[in-house]
């Protein structure tokens, strides 16, 4: 846990100074904020991991097109907090987003498809 801790506080810092320099929407901010979501969310603290993990989708909606392939991974990442936190519904809606932008954006036998349809039909079997 202390490990945890201390990569928290190294990514914060780490997101401070990237802030200064940076657009608001600048795409490296994103992953200054997936990767603090990614701590949380380790750490248990799944209310927090969502609000890092939306703030990095809103960043990549501003920067990215509308099927960049990191849409689809936010998009997931964000239905497995929802998942932990056993708000199914809401998992399942991020799950179909994320299969969404992926088909636009990825091969149709990807694993990473696979994957996303996966979390999509593990949350549909337990609402």
């Amino acid at each position: 846990m202390e490990e945890y801790a201390k990569a928290r506080s190294h990514y914060e810092r780490a997101l401070e100074i990237s802030k200064q320099s940076l657009s608001r929407y600048h795409p490296y901010l994103a992953i200054s904020y997936d990767n603090i979501g990614l701590v949380y969310y380790q750490l248990g603290d799944c209310s927090k991991g969502l609000s890092f993990y939306e703030k990095a989708l809103e960043v990549k909606q501003k920067s990215l097109p509308s099927n960049h392939s990191d849409l689809a991974t936010s998009n997931n990442l964000i239905g497995s907090v929802y998942e932990k936190m056993g708000n199914y519904s809401k998992a399942a809606v991020s799950y179909e987003h994320a299969i969404e932008i992926a088909q636009r954006s990825i091969p149709p036998n990807d694993r990473i498809l696979q994957f996303y349809r996966s979390n999509l039909e593990r949350v549909k079997n337990r609402s």
